[in-house]
């Protein structure tokens, strides 16, 4: 809700069908056009997690150990490449490594008819 107790759906950016990321895998995308990989995706059935391609421990650490690979060999937790920190999934807190207790920075994704859309509150202004 705004300032005057109206509501607002949220600006969805697609980024990819819910398909293209296979079951209990991971993605990455660059919404932003930088021409590396800025966030990604972590699919559990028709859940997704999306988390900026950024480790807490050292600023713009990137977190996949090569394209579309940021999960542990398991695929249990998120596994920063560059410091073996562990991260859990659903929210992101680092549970082994340097960065313990510290999280990544969520991404707010959503579903809508099987496509996988960022999710930006509108502007206020």
């Amino acid at each position: 809700m705004n300032g005057q107790g109206r509501s607002f759906a949220p600006v969805l950016h697609p980024l990819c069908q819910l398909s293209d990321i296979p079951e209990g895998e991971s993605r990455g995308f660059d919404p932003e056009g930088t021409g590396r990989d800025t966030m990604f995706v972590v699919r559990r059935g028709d859940r997704v997690f999306g988390y900026r391609d950024s480790c807490p421990h050292h600023d713009r650490a990137r977190m996949a150990w090569k394209k579309d690979r940021y999960l542990n060999a398991d695929g249990s937790r998120i596994r920063c490449a560059a410091h073996g920190a562990l991260f859990s999934i659903e929210d992101g807190i680092c549970e082994l490594g340097p960065c313990l207790g510290k999280a990544l920075t969520r991404v707010e994704l959503v579903v809508r008819s099987g496509l996988v859309c960022i999710a930006q509150e509108p502007d206020a202004g």
